[in-house]
């Protein structure tokens, strides 16, 4: 079975913090880094917790967060 791999799309991301909020193991923050728009982007501050439940997918607007096959 493949192992799925969560990639963010820093530059669609707006720093609404809905992902960071929602996120049930708390593996998002923000970064220190700003996108071209000028926003806060989102990071994760401990991938080998995530768990790729999805959450942040549903919860980002903007659509930021894609699933990679490794």
């Amino acid at each position: 079975m493949p192992k799925i791999k969560i990639k963010i799309l820093e530059e669609r991301c707006k720093g609404c913090g809905l992902c960071i909020e929602f996120c049930p193991r708390k593996v998002l923050s923000f970064s220190g880094k700003r996108n071209l728009q000028g926003y806060r982007v989102v990071a994760f501050n401990d991938f080998e917790r995530c768990n790729a439940c999805g959450i942040c997918f549903l919860m980002c607007p903007e659509v930021v967060f894609v699933c990679e096959e490794e």
